[in-house]
């Protein structure tokens, strides 16, 4: 997101800390910070602020990378990077649940250079950009929302993975609380549907942005009307 002053990346995918058996695994399309940012004409030291919807490594694993001492370090030298408070505790309690989802490389780095912003519960990054936490995936994912001015823009992350799970009760099995899951989508899509805001599927190839339609009572995703 660029607003003319400053750059904010919202999540950063899997990074690049992984051996060849954990790619094999989970089939990852391993990208560099610099790789991702290249379509967009921009450098990791670009980068003002990194928007961490929550710190599972898919979404968190590109905030730190390799240096040349094979140690990791945060990926974006020049950003602070937002999370809630209780997202970045929750990842530091090595449940038995959550942990090989949560790893320690790809957050404590970060907090040991005093990079972190760290909010708590609906909080407004700036003028354009808010956070509205929406648990159920995790307790303390959050939703971050741009507000253009011609649009508002919502990164679902996993409240919503993919168009095909807007219906309310369709709800991943990764899902720490379903019944969490069911009342933040219930706010959120809600919110979404009334305004009409342009809702982002991270994990859908094939619909990445999409609308509500309001099918029967139904809420369906369907793609963004072209606009000349």
């Amino acid at each position: 997101v660029e607003d003319g002053m400053k750059c904010t990346l919202i999540d950063n995918g899997a990074g690049t800390k992984w051996d060849a058996k954990q790619r094999d695994i989970y089939g990852f399309a391993v990208r560099s910070a610099a790789e991702i940012l290249e379509p967009a004409g921009l450098t990791p030291a670009d980068i003002d602020v990194v928007l961490d919807s929550h710190l599972h490594f898919d979404h968190a694993g590109g905030n730190t990378e390799l240096d040349d001492a094979a140690q990791p370090v945060p990926a974006f030298p020049n950003a602070r990077y937002v999370v809630q408070k209780g997202e970045l505790e929750f990842a530091r309690s090595d449940n038995e649940r959550v942990r090989a989802s949560y790893i320690a490389d790809n957050f404590e780095p970060v907090s040991a250079a005093g990079m972190f912003d760290l909010v708590s519960g609906d909080a407004r990054v700036d003028d354009r950009i808010e956070v509205l936490l929406a648990p159920g995936h995790t307790p303390f994912l959050h939703v971050p929302v741009i507000r253009t001015g011609e649009h508002t823009i919502a990164f679902l992350s996993d409240l919503v993975p993919t168009a095909s799970h807007v219906p309310l009760p369709y709800i991943m099995g990764y899902d720490l609380e379903p019944l969490r899951t069911l009342e933040s989508k219930k706010r959120i899509l809600g919110l979404a549907a009334r305004e009409g805001w342009r809702l982002v599927f991270e994990h859908d190839h094939d619909m990445p942005m999409g609308v509500l339609n309001d099918d029967g009572g139904k809420l369906r995703a369907v793609p963004c009307p072209v606009e000349a």
